[in-house]
């Protein structure tokens, strides 16, 4: 069997000489370059990190077991909130349903930055062959699903509860606050619900005290365990999901004159679309993709139904190319409908907006990262044609994303698995500098603006 069915359970501690030579690398980075903390600090937060890393992969495990949905993270809610309070910080469960918030507060005056991960899992039936692969169960809209940590985002959770370890244990050099969010839903919340990035912040999780910056991250298998990247301005796409509903009538499939076919009207529908992005836009001003992802209609081969239903996905990076592309689609989908004698309507959703790095904050923060990964694991990403509601935080107040690598070394690149994916796994020895990285940007963006307060 191959790498996707039957990966190694136990990648920690073949991949410590990894984390060996990025220690080493670490130091000498450091000693080159000057850092906002100095030596002796830097070196603190190594060491912590170090020794709570064994804690750190033991939690991702434990998450990855007991995956839960969007709305529905309660028991790892509990688990993030029961150790930020062991900790001493001051926690505040239950913001956007299950999201836990803990708040360090430094010896000394200063700014306030906060760190996200997101907790839910996906409806995925896992199979991956791991020894403590999810077996959970659940009703996603209606149907009994499997749920699995299919996007990493188990890893995100015991990073940051890693992180939150390392910094609470350096309170005294502390010039400011770090506020922990611990965030529900970010693969969007069930229908008919609220959830995610967008709800937490309507409900105050940027103010109290007021967040001067945030910062995120997300793994994935693009890169090796222990490599990073990042991008200035906008780095993942806005996202809106598009409903198109036809309204036909139905007649006997031998007599297509009698009825008006909403399934003949869809075919073209779905084919002029697609030239939107081929014909319609400037794709020299940035990308634009346009998907109708599943198409609905009809019971039976002879008989031409009522009425059908389309879906997709809209993706684009500028505001104004956005508004064009989403009139465009209403404009083409009703015309055909009413050539055709049917009636089309077209609902589009606000959906999430472009994930924006501040590029003065990614100028003064990618240094951080360079001495973590060091400058041959550290590289400038593409944009990424996939959404993140961490956008709506960076709508408020200045933020920086970024990505790390989990795959490990024995899968080549194009066999890389894909986030989503049942196969979907990590490289554990991906954790130690993520905990790093994120301790490091807190504490270094508190010193380097210690003046604010």
């Amino acid at each position: 069997m191959s790498n996707h069915t039957t990966p190694a359970p136990l990648l920690w501690p073949r991949n410590k000489r990894r984390g060996v030579a990025a220690f080493l690398c670490f130091l000498g980075t450091l000693l080159a370059s000057p850092s906002a903390l100095g030596a002796d600090a830097a070196v603190q937060i190594d060491e912590a990190a170090a020794a709570v890393e064994r804690q750190v992969i033991e939690w991702r495990r434990h998450i990855h077991q007991h995956p839960e949905l969007s709305n529905r993270e309660f028991q790892t809610a509990e688990l993030v909130a029961k150790h930020l309070e062991g900790l001493g910080l001051e926690v505040t469960r239950g913001i956007a349903h299950t999201g836990v918030v803990g708040l360090l507060r430094g010896a000394k005056d200063g700014p306030v930055v906060a760190l996200r991960a997101d907790m839910d899992a996906l409806p995925v039936v896992e199979r991956t062959g791991l020894p403590y692969a999810s077996k959970a169960r659940s009703t996603y809209e209606g149907q009994e699903v499997g749920v699995m940590h299919a996007c990493g985002h188990d890893t995100h959770v015991a990073i940051l509860m890693g992180a939150a370890t390392v910094l609470s244990g350096l309170r005294e050099q502390l010039s400011g606050t770090v506020k922990f969010i611990f965030q529900p839903a970010e693969e969007g919340a069930p229908r008919g619900e609220e959830g995610g990035a967008r709800l937490m912040v309507r409900q105050g999780v940027l103010k109290n005290p007021d967040v001067d910056a945030i910062f995120g991250l997300h793994i994935s298998q693009g890169g090796l365990a222990g490599t990073a990247n990042y991008r200035a301005g906008g780095a993942l796409a806005s996202a809106q999901r598009m409903e198109i509903s036809i309204k036909g009538k139905q007649t006997h499939g031998a007599r297509p004159w009698a009825g008006v076919d909403p399934i003949v009207t869809g075919a073209q529908i779905i084919n002029a679309l697609q030239t939107i992005v081929s014909r319609q836009v400037d794709l020299t001003e940035a990308p634009a993709v346009v998907t109708i992802a599943t198409f609905h209609g009809g019971v039976r081969n002879n008989i031409i139904p009522d009425s059908a239903q389309l879906s997709g996905t809209i993706r684009t990076y500028d505001p104004e190319m956005r508004a064009q592309i989403h009139r465009k689609i209403k404009e083409i989908a009703t015309s055909i409908g009413a050539s055709m004698g049917a009636q089309v309507e077209v609902q589009i959703d606000p959906g999430v907006p472009v994930t924006y790095n501040d590029p003065d904050l990614t100028a003064a923060m990618a240094p951080t990262l360079e001495r973590i990964y060091g400058p041959e694991n550290l590289a400038i990403a593409n944009r990424i044609t996939g959404a993140e509601d961490f956008s709506f935080y960076v709508q408020e107040v200045p933020g920086f994303f970024f990505f790390i690598g989990g795959r490990p070394e024995d899968i080549p690149e194009q066999e890389a698995i894909p986030n989503h994916s049942p196969f979907f796994y990590v490289d554990e020895a991906a954790l130690l500098p993520a905990v790093r990285a994120m301790s490091r940007l807190g504490l270094d963006y508190l010193t380097q603006n210690a003046g604010r307060s």
